[in-house]
Formats: C-alpha cells, sequence, structure tokens
C-alpha cells in the first residue's frame, strides 16, 4: 500500500496552531514580554519546517530534488504566514483588544528608563506606536517568518536524503 503524502498547508496549519496556543497561553499569563519563551515558538517553527521537509522525502521515497524539498518547505512556510497574519488580526482586533494597550504600556516603561528621552519624544514614539501597531505587527510576521521558513526549508531541502530516479522523459 502506499503512503499517503501529507499536504504542505496541513503541516502548515499545525505549526500555526501550536505557535497560537503558545502565543495565547505566554498573552494570558503575562509573559509576552519574556525573551526566552517567546524564542520557544521560533524552535518550534524552525525544528518543524526541517522536520517535515525531512519527511517529505522519505515519504516519496528519496525521488525529489533540493527544490522539491525546499518548494514543500517553503508551502509550509507559506501557510504559516497566512494564518498568523489572520490570527494577528482577530487577536489584536476582537480577541484580545486590550493587547495594543498592554504592549503600549511596557513600551512606555522600557522608554521611561532611557533618560535620553524626554516626555515629549517618549509620547510622540508611544503615539506613532499604537497608530502603526498593525500594519508593522503584520509586516513583521511576513518579513520574519519569510526569511526564517526560507532558512529552514534550505536547511530541510540540504539534509533530506534525495536519490532522484534518472527519467530522460
Amino acid at each position: 500500500m502506499e503512503e499517503k503524502i501529507v499536504q504542505p498547508w496541513m503541516k502548515g496549519l499545525i505549526l500555526s496552531l501550536i505557535t497560537i496556543v503558545l502565543s495565547v497561553a505566554l498573552y494570558l499569563t503575562d509573559q509576552m514580554q519574556n525573551k526566552a519563551l517567546g524564542a520557544i515558538s521560533w524552535v518550534i517553527i524552525v525544528i518543524g519546517i526541517i522536520w517535515s521537509c525531512i519527511h517529505y522525502a522519505k515519504q516519496m521515497q528519496g525521488d525529489v530534488t533540493y527544490g522539491n524539498v525546499f518548494a514543500h518547505g517553503f508551502k509550509i512556510t507559506a501557510t504559516l504566514i497566512v494564518i498568523t497574519v489572520v490570527y494577528t488580526l482577530l487577536s489584536m482586533k476582537v480577541i484580545f483588544p486590550e493587547m495594543t494597550d498592554k504592549i503600549i504600556e511596557n513600551a512606555a516603561t522600557e522608554m521611561e528608563k532611557n533618560k535620553q528621552l524626554t516626555d515629549d519624544q517618549i509620547k510622540a514614539a508611544l503615539d506613532m506606536t499604537r497608530k502603526f501597531m498593525l500594519p508593522f505587527a503584520i509586516g513583521g510576521i511576513i518579513l520574519m517568518y519569510g526569511f526564517v521558513g526560507a532558512i529552514a526549508s534550505a536547511i530541510g531541502a540540504g539534509v533530506a536524503k534525495k536519490t532522484p530516479k534518472q527519467n530522460p522523459f
């Protein structure tokens, strides 16, 4: 019996759900500013994409090229980006509308520690942050997830065992 190939969108959906659950847990426990815990999501994403690339090559019995495996990994990344952007929109506008206020409060606390900034500069920076929070969050997701996903896909494609069968046609 032939093994069914798990589609990249399904792997991307699973990775997205794992990182979203972690994100919600960090938010509810008020640990969003904890950089070490936040890095766990990135580790999960990188390991998940690399493992998915290797698993895909195994499912194809090694009859793949570097490009096939990389494309599989980047499709996972694209799915992850789309779902995370939708989640971010929903969480900041519907699910946790107070999230923006918490982020602004934390930013204000950090800025006040810097004695070189005046109160007017802090107020202007916080106003700008509030105004452009969502576009910067979405842009950051697209760029960072795309970059990290491309690197993880490249690593996964490089590590995956590839023995493509020669077909002249």
